[in-house]
Protein backbone atom coordinates (compact mmCIF):
# COMPACT_ATOMS: atom_id res chain seq x y z
CA UNK A 1 0.00 0.00 0.00
CA UNK A 2 1.20 3.58 -1.03
CA UNK A 3 2.57 5.99 1.87
CA UNK A 4 0.03 8.07 0.55
CA UNK A 5 -2.49 5.95 0.56
CA UNK A 6 -5.93 8.38 2.18
CA UNK A 7 -8.52 5.81 1.58
CA UNK A 8 -10.55 5.48 4.38
CA UNK A 9 -10.02 9.08 5.69
CA UNK A 10 -11.98 11.45 6.70
CA UNK A 11 -10.84 15.16 6.55
CA UNK A 12 -12.38 18.68 7.03
CA UNK A 13 -10.63 21.27 4.87
CA UNK A 14 -11.95 25.09 5.37
CA UNK A 15 -11.20 27.94 2.62
CA UNK A 16 -11.59 25.03 0.12
CA UNK A 17 -13.85 26.20 -2.69
CA UNK A 18 -10.75 27.95 -4.04
CA UNK A 19 -7.58 27.84 -4.36
CA UNK A 20 -4.85 26.01 -1.99
CA UNK A 21 -7.96 24.74 0.27
CA UNK A 22 -9.44 23.24 -3.13
CA UNK A 23 -6.71 22.04 -4.52
CA UNK A 24 -5.77 19.82 -1.13
CA UNK A 25 -9.17 18.70 -1.20
CA UNK A 26 -8.82 17.70 -4.38
CA UNK A 27 -5.71 15.68 -4.28
CA UNK A 28 -6.86 14.23 -1.01
CA UNK A 29 -10.01 12.91 -2.95
CA UNK A 30 -7.94 11.42 -5.87
CA UNK A 31 -5.83 9.65 -2.93
CA UNK A 32 -8.69 8.16 -1.66
CA UNK A 33 -10.36 10.60 1.16
CA UNK A 34 -13.53 11.78 1.59
CA UNK A 35 -13.46 15.44 1.61
CA UNK A 36 -15.82 18.31 3.16
CA UNK A 37 -15.86 21.24 1.06
CA UNK A 38 -16.84 24.35 3.23
CA UNK A 39 -16.19 28.08 3.01
CA UNK A 40 -18.58 30.95 3.29
CA UNK A 41 -21.12 30.78 0.09
CA UNK A 42 -22.81 27.27 -0.32
CA UNK A 43 -23.06 27.82 -4.00
CA UNK A 44 -18.92 27.55 -4.95
CA UNK A 45 -18.54 24.80 -1.91
CA UNK A 46 -21.35 22.49 -4.13
CA UNK A 47 -19.49 23.59 -7.56
CA UNK A 48 -16.11 22.79 -5.82
CA UNK A 49 -17.51 19.44 -4.47
CA UNK A 50 -19.62 18.66 -7.89
CA UNK A 51 -16.31 19.70 -9.71
CA UNK A 52 -14.11 16.91 -7.48
CA UNK A 53 -16.37 14.65 -7.85
CA UNK A 54 -16.83 14.78 -11.68
CA UNK A 55 -12.95 14.41 -11.76
CA UNK A 56 -12.19 11.65 -9.05
CA UNK A 57 -15.17 9.50 -10.05
CA UNK A 58 -16.68 8.84 -6.96
CA UNK A 59 -18.66 11.17 -4.60
CA UNK A 60 -15.93 11.91 -2.27
CA UNK A 61 -15.98 15.50 -1.41
CA UNK A 62 -19.38 16.89 0.27
CA UNK A 63 -20.41 20.80 1.14
CA UNK A 64 -21.06 22.32 4.37
CA UNK A 65 -20.94 25.63 3.93
CA UNK A 66 -20.17 27.66 7.09
CA UNK A 67 -18.45 31.00 8.27
CA UNK A 68 -15.09 30.62 10.12
CA UNK A 69 -15.85 34.17 11.69
CA UNK A 70 -18.89 32.55 13.79
CA UNK A 71 -18.59 30.04 16.48
CA UNK A 72 -21.63 28.75 16.45
CA UNK A 73 -21.00 27.94 12.55
CA UNK A 74 -17.85 26.06 13.50
CA UNK A 75 -19.93 23.92 15.85
CA UNK A 76 -21.98 23.61 12.90
CA UNK A 77 -19.35 22.22 10.44
CA UNK A 78 -18.14 20.02 12.98
CA UNK A 79 -21.34 18.03 13.68
CA UNK A 80 -22.75 18.19 9.81
CA UNK A 81 -18.49 16.63 9.08
CA UNK A 82 -19.47 13.83 11.30
CA UNK A 83 -22.88 13.63 10.16
CA UNK A 84 -22.18 13.36 6.55
CA UNK A 85 -18.47 11.19 7.59
CA UNK A 86 -18.95 9.86 10.35
CA UNK A 87 -15.43 10.94 11.75
CA UNK A 88 -12.69 13.47 11.18
CA UNK A 89 -9.43 11.93 10.72
CA UNK A 90 -7.56 14.91 9.19
CA UNK A 91 -8.40 18.80 9.60
CA UNK A 92 -7.01 21.52 7.57
CA UNK A 93 -7.47 24.86 8.78
CA UNK A 94 -7.09 26.57 5.40
CA UNK A 95 -9.71 29.64 5.26
CA UNK A 96 -7.99 33.08 6.44
CA UNK A 97 -8.33 36.76 5.80
CA UNK A 98 -6.06 40.13 5.07
CA UNK A 99 -8.72 42.68 4.89
CA UNK A 100 -5.27 45.40 4.87
CA UNK A 101 -2.72 46.12 3.56
CA UNK A 102 -0.03 49.01 4.90
CA UNK A 103 1.49 50.49 7.82
CA UNK A 104 0.75 48.84 10.79
CA UNK A 105 0.23 52.50 11.89
CA UNK A 106 -2.91 52.94 9.40
CA UNK A 107 -4.54 49.68 10.56
CA UNK A 108 -8.08 50.43 11.89
CA UNK A 109 -8.57 47.97 15.23
CA UNK A 110 -11.74 46.37 13.50
CA UNK A 111 -9.33 45.25 10.81
CA UNK A 112 -6.71 43.88 13.17
CA UNK A 113 -9.24 42.33 15.18
CA UNK A 114 -10.77 40.30 11.97
CA UNK A 115 -7.51 39.00 10.98
CA UNK A 116 -6.87 38.24 14.50
CA UNK A 117 -9.99 36.27 14.93
CA UNK A 118 -10.31 34.10 11.56
CA UNK A 119 -6.51 33.81 11.18
CA UNK A 120 -5.78 32.35 14.97
CA UNK A 121 -8.95 32.25 16.94
CA UNK A 122 -11.12 30.67 14.40
CA UNK A 123 -8.34 28.00 14.11
CA UNK A 124 -7.74 27.28 17.78
CA UNK A 125 -12.04 26.83 18.46
CA UNK A 126 -11.61 24.03 15.50
CA UNK A 127 -8.80 22.26 16.55
CA UNK A 128 -10.35 22.35 20.49
CA UNK A 129 -13.67 20.62 18.52
CA UNK A 130 -12.15 18.13 16.67
CA UNK A 131 -9.37 17.24 19.04
CA UNK A 132 -11.49 15.09 21.63
CA UNK A 133 -12.50 12.27 19.08
CA UNK A 134 -9.12 12.12 18.10
CA UNK A 135 -7.74 11.63 21.75
CA UNK A 136 -10.53 9.19 22.67
CA UNK A 137 -9.09 7.40 19.30
CA UNK A 138 -5.94 7.72 19.92
CA UNK A 139 -5.11 9.07 16.39
CA UNK A 140 -5.68 12.23 14.39
CA UNK A 141 -3.92 14.65 12.18
CA UNK A 142 -4.30 19.10 12.44
CA UNK A 143 -2.45 20.67 9.63
CA UNK A 144 -2.63 24.56 9.42
CA UNK A 145 -1.84 26.58 6.58
CA UNK A 146 0.57 29.53 7.49
CA UNK A 147 2.95 31.32 5.32
CA UNK A 148 6.05 32.55 4.94
CA UNK A 149 4.79 35.86 6.49
CA UNK A 150 5.17 34.04 10.23
CA UNK A 151 8.75 34.07 9.64
CA UNK A 152 9.42 37.25 7.46
CA UNK A 153 8.79 40.93 8.94
CA UNK A 154 6.70 43.15 6.25
CA UNK A 155 6.39 46.90 5.54
CA UNK A 156 2.51 46.04 4.50
CA UNK A 157 1.05 43.09 6.22
CA UNK A 158 2.60 43.69 9.60
CA UNK A 159 -0.71 41.68 11.31
CA UNK A 160 -0.83 38.86 8.74
CA UNK A 161 2.24 38.00 9.65
CA UNK A 162 1.36 38.04 13.47
CA UNK A 163 -1.44 35.98 12.77
CA UNK A 164 0.49 33.08 10.55
CA UNK A 165 3.30 33.25 13.48
CA UNK A 166 0.49 32.49 16.03
CA UNK A 167 -0.69 29.47 13.96
CA UNK A 168 2.83 28.50 13.81
CA UNK A 169 2.62 27.96 17.64
CA UNK A 170 -0.61 26.18 18.01
CA UNK A 171 0.65 23.53 16.12
CA UNK A 172 3.58 23.59 18.50
CA UNK A 173 1.47 23.41 21.60
CA UNK A 174 -0.83 20.65 20.20
CA UNK A 175 1.68 18.32 19.14
CA UNK A 176 3.41 18.56 22.66
CA UNK A 177 0.55 18.37 24.32
CA UNK A 178 -1.05 15.43 22.73
CA UNK A 179 1.98 13.61 20.59
CA UNK A 180 1.55 11.48 23.17
CA UNK A 181 -1.77 9.95 21.67
CA UNK A 182 -0.54 10.17 18.28
CA UNK A 183 -1.74 13.62 17.35
CA UNK A 184 -0.06 15.34 14.90
CA UNK A 185 0.07 18.76 14.45
CA UNK A 186 1.86 20.62 11.55
CA UNK A 187 1.60 23.72 9.68
CA UNK A 188 2.93 24.55 5.97
CA UNK A 189 4.22 27.80 4.95
CA UNK A 190 3.58 28.37 1.40
CA UNK A 191 5.42 31.64 -0.28
CA UNK A 192 3.39 33.51 -2.75
CA UNK A 193 1.34 31.00 -4.44
CA UNK A 194 -0.94 31.77 -7.55
CA UNK A 195 -4.01 32.37 -6.00
CA UNK A 196 -6.90 34.80 -5.91
CA UNK A 197 -6.22 35.21 -2.12
CA UNK A 198 -3.13 36.75 -3.03
CA UNK A 199 -3.72 38.50 -6.20
CA UNK A 200 -2.75 41.76 -5.02
CA UNK A 201 0.90 40.11 -4.40
CA UNK A 202 1.32 38.34 -7.49
CA UNK A 203 -0.59 41.38 -9.67
CA UNK A 204 1.42 43.80 -8.82
CA UNK A 205 4.58 44.20 -10.52
CA UNK A 206 6.79 45.53 -8.06
CA UNK A 207 5.89 43.33 -5.57
CA UNK A 208 6.50 40.59 -7.44
CA UNK A 209 9.52 41.49 -8.84
CA UNK A 210 10.88 41.56 -5.55
CA UNK A 211 9.50 38.19 -4.45
CA UNK A 212 11.12 36.62 -7.93
CA UNK A 213 14.66 38.75 -7.70
CA UNK A 214 14.74 36.53 -3.95
CA UNK A 215 13.48 33.36 -5.20
CA UNK A 216 15.65 31.22 -6.79
CA UNK A 217 13.08 29.03 -8.46
CA UNK A 218 12.33 32.49 -10.41
CA UNK A 219 8.90 31.51 -10.41
CA UNK A 220 5.57 31.66 -8.12
CA UNK A 221 4.08 29.07 -6.98
CA UNK A 222 1.04 26.74 -7.99
CA UNK A 223 -1.51 25.69 -5.50
CA UNK A 224 -1.06 21.89 -5.96
CA UNK A 225 2.70 22.16 -4.69
CA UNK A 226 0.94 23.37 -1.24
CA UNK A 227 -1.61 20.51 -1.75
CA UNK A 228 1.06 17.78 -2.25
CA UNK A 229 2.42 18.80 1.28
CA UNK A 230 -0.88 18.35 3.10
CA UNK A 231 -1.48 15.05 1.11
CA UNK A 232 2.04 13.84 2.77
CA UNK A 233 1.34 15.20 5.97
CA UNK A 234 -2.51 13.53 6.07
CA UNK A 235 -1.20 9.81 5.18
CA UNK A 236 1.41 7.69 6.41
CA UNK A 237 4.35 9.34 5.00
CA UNK A 238 3.76 12.12 7.31
CA UNK A 239 3.36 9.75 10.50
CA UNK A 240 6.37 10.70 12.45
CA UNK A 241 6.60 14.58 11.23
CA UNK A 242 4.97 16.44 14.22
CA UNK A 243 5.11 20.39 15.58
CA UNK A 244 7.14 21.28 12.24
CA UNK A 245 6.62 23.95 10.16
CA UNK A 246 7.24 23.05 6.21
CA UNK A 247 8.28 25.80 3.98
CA UNK A 248 7.39 25.70 0.19
CA UNK A 249 7.93 28.92 -1.06
CA UNK A 250 10.79 28.20 -4.21
CA UNK A 251 13.48 29.06 -1.93
CA UNK A 252 12.25 32.57 -1.15
CA UNK A 253 13.53 32.41 2.76
CA UNK A 254 16.95 31.09 1.90
CA UNK A 255 17.74 34.08 -0.06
Amino acid sequence: MSLFNLKNKSILITGSSRGIGKSIAHQCALHGAKVIISSRKENMCIEAANEINNDVGTESAFSVPANISDESQLKVLVEKTREKLGKIDVLVCNAATNPFMGSMLDMPSEKFDKVMNNNIKSNQILCNLVLPEMIEREDGCIIIISSIAAIKGSPILGAYNISKAADVMIVKNIATEFGHKNIRANSIAPGLIKTDFAKALWENPDILKTVLGTTPMQRIGEPEEIAGVAVMLASNAGNYINGQTIVVDGGTTIS
